[in-house]
């Protein structure tokens, strides 16, 4: 039954968004004193829903094909460019993975006070509280 509601199938594809932002920081994070290593992100949740909209879309049935590099649930892990690298080559800032963390949990918190008001709306409507 909750399956078909899209309000529903959008807040969890947000936390889930969320979530996989949050491994891709703390892999960053845990990788700030490694030489050579480059700060990863994902796309915004705002390009991953552009993507779904479309009528044909590609689909990955490993973290290999197509050779794209995936975080844990499914969405492309890419190089941020806007980083600056340090001499030993790592590009990673502590204080500005914190801010992306911070973001990230922002976007979790959203998607969980959704939830949370659609499925007060939907207990209103069959009469329970």
């Amino acid at each position: 039954m909750f399956e078909k509601i899209e309000v529903f199938n959008m807040a969890h594809a947000m936390a889930r968004h969320a979530g996989s932002r949050h491994a891709v920081i703390a892999q960053n994070m845990a990788n700030a004193d490694t030489p050579g290593y480059k700060a990863q992100d994902i796309a915004s949740f705002q390009s991953h829903l552009s993507e779904a909209s479309g009528d044909f879309q590609m689909r990955a049935t490993r973290s290999s094909h197509l050779n794209m590099a995936q975080s844990p649930n499914g969405h492309a892990v890419f190089e941020r460019q806007d980083a600056i690298a340090d001499p030993n080559g790592n590009s990673v800032s502590l204080e500005t993975e914190m801010m992306h963390g911070v973001d990230a949990k922002r976007q979790h918190d959203r998607a969980m006070a959704i939830y949370q008001s659609s499925m007060t709306i939907l207990r209103s409507s069959i009469g329970r509280r």
